[in-house]
């Protein structure tokens, strides 16, 4: 999730999935996708990153520098941008993704995205999902303008019009949660059938419609 500070107000970047998608199409996401196994990888760059936040669980922790990996390259594979700072790579890697940061003479900021929030698909769910979301200042370090590569329509949305935007309720909820200044270690919300645990929908309520005044 990347918020920038635009000409007139503050945006966040969103892409709306085809119309063609087998799973929500047509819904407005946050830029992402599946960690593979080259983000395992060292980028070739020399590599900074956020000190994690506490109570994480291991599978997270274990993985998190693949998954800053994983953020920073889906988010330029789908949307064109790059997230980075000055600089030139150490090592020489072959992928697109790190070619095309040393192309354009820079080096990825993998210490600008927070780990805000995790969300796993109950197992009712037809087609499941294991997210992490991480949430990054864009002024001063995204580079490129936003073009729809994978998805139909991608572009920096002023926050007080996302109200209008089709989504669904756990990018409403991440995006409220960040737009608050949620603290680092957030509480655990989950479903079990019609009922959240705790509650939800009071908690999204007192947050307002997504966070947007």
């Amino acid at each position: 999730m990347l918020v920038r500070q635009g000409r007139r107000e503050r945006e966040v970047l969103l892409g709306r999935r085809r119309r063609t998608a087998r799973f929500l199409p047509g819904i407005w996401v946050f830029p992402g996708g599946r960690l593979e196994a080259a983000d395992a990888l060292p980028s070739g760059f020399e590599e900074r990153f956020a000190a994690l936040p506490e109570g994480l669980d291991a599978a997270t922790r274990g993985k998190a520098r693949a998954l800053l990996r994983a953020a920073v390259r889906e988010t330029f594979e789908e949307t064109g941008v790059l997230l980075g700072r000055p600089g030139r790579r150490s090592e020489e890697r072959a992928d697109p993704i790190w070619q095309a940061y040393h192309a354009a003479g820079l080096t990825p900021a993998f210490e600008a995205p927070r780990l805000l929030a995790r969300a796993i698909t109950p197992t009712m769910s037809p087609i499941r999902f294991h997210t992490r979301f991480f949430l990054a200042e864009a002024t001063g370090i995204a580079h490129g303008e936003p073009r729809d590569d994978e998805l139909e329509e991608v572009a920096w949305v002023p926050l007080r019009e996302t109200p209008s935007l089709e989504m669904v309720d756990v990018t409403e909820f991440v995006l409220s949660r960040a737009l608050k200044g949620a603290q680092p270690v957030a509480p655990l919300f989950s479903y079990r059938g019609d009922e959240v645990r705790p509650d939800l929908k009071a908690t999204m309520a007192s947050l307002g419609p997504r966070g947007v005044a």
